[in-house]
């Protein structure tokens, strides 16, 4: 059986994140990522928008966890990331979710904004394997962690799904108030990319669509690197193609994603006139035919060696609201958890 790890020192002056803020969280206190010591999900269920070699045939067994230590100005995720929407989830209740979601045929365990709680996490992620989770676990995550925290889970999470935003520091100081996010960043996706190969295999299975069995490629290991254009903003997704260019092509995949959509935020007065005032410094609205163009065509001129691009769409129903119990519509996602009733 594997080490229990003693997570309560991470937490009592916390410097998990980069923005090492030592609060005590053991005590009850939030940190600047929004919580406690105390893991909190909004979401347990089975994703079919994630990338294909994720959601394979069954899905992937995504579990949205409260809080951020990033707090993007355009979240489509506020109300888990930055507005605390959660309940707790101790030990048994994330080892029960990840073997229901392995019993309904989850292709894999996907932690979506894991990063403040890494300690707990390496620990509730060696009880699932001990008590008979198999398929791999997937960190996804804004990228925005620490080389030291990460290796508390070598060899725990085996599949990767890091967020490169932006490599302009300035912008990330408007966006995040993080200035130092793009080498944050990219030194933690060296570091996924140095200690997890890419290992690419198929698995046979019933295809809903087309309603018959076929053959699907399938992520063992490896890094996903996403990226999403922001509107108005050619220049930073050509700065990051070039970095994901000469350090990532060939060893890790890359998604590029052009699904940039204002959200309605529902907030308070201040809160709203500060984000509102962050969002000024992109264009808020859809990407247009012409800025998606110019994408293809500066994909064209990289050449990746495995890159996945979405086709444009105006269509915005997509925007999950996770205060309802199906957040996603039931094509997206079925619902497994959550928190408001605790299925």
């Amino acid at each position: 059986m594997n080490e229990i790890i003693d997570y309560s020192t991470y937490y009592k002056k916390c410097t998990q994140c980069p923005r090492k803020c030592e609060v005590n969280r053991l005590e009850g206190k939030a940190g600047i990522c929004g919580e406690t010591a105390v893991l909190r999900a909004a979401f347990a269920g089975l994703h079919f928008g994630e990338e294909p070699l994720i959601t394979v045939h069954g899905g992937s067994g995504t579990i949205f966890l409260t809080g951020c230590t990033l707090r993007c100005a355009f979240c489509q995720n506020y109300q888990i990331s930055q507005n605390g929407l959660g309940s707790e989830l101790t030990a048994d209740n994330f080892v029960s979710i990840c073997l229901r979601l392995q019993e309904k045929g989850a292709e894999n365990i996907n932690l979506v904004t894991p990063s403040h709680h890494i300690p707990r996490l390496a620990d509730f992620i060696k009880q699932a394997k001990d008590s008979g989770v198999t398929i791999p676990f997937c960190w996804n995550s804004s990228a925005y962690e620490t080389i030291e925290m990460l290796e508390l889970l070598r060899g725990l999470v085996t599949i990767w799904l890091p967020d490169l935003k932006t490599l302009n520091p300035e912008l990330s100081k408007k966006l995040f108030a993080a200035e130092d996010y793009p080498k944050i960043a990219t030194d933690a996706i060296s570091w996924m990319i140095e200690n997890n190969p890419l290992r690419v295999g198929e698995k046979t299975g019933f295809d809903k669509e087309i309603g018959k069995q076929c053959s699907k490629e399938k992520m063992l290991s490896g890094v996903i690197i996403r990226h999403l254009f922001l509107p108005g903003r050619f220049e930073e997704t050509a700065k990051v193609l070039e970095w994901l260019k000469e350090n990532a092509d060939e060893k890790a995949i890359i998604s590029l994603m052009n699904q940039y959509t204002p959200v309605p935020f529902k907030e308070k007065e201040g809160a709203a006139e500060r984000r509102q005032k962050a969002l000024s410094t992109i264009e808020n609205r859809l990407v247009t035919p012409e800025e998606d163009g110019d994408i293809r065509d500066l994909i064209d001129a990289y050449d990746f060696a495995y890159l996945f691009y979405q086709e444009l769409s105006d269509d915005t129903s997509w925007l999950p609201d996770f205060t309802r119990q199906q957040p996603f519509s039931n094509k997206l996602a079925t619902p497994l958890w959550h928190c408001i009733n605790m299925l």
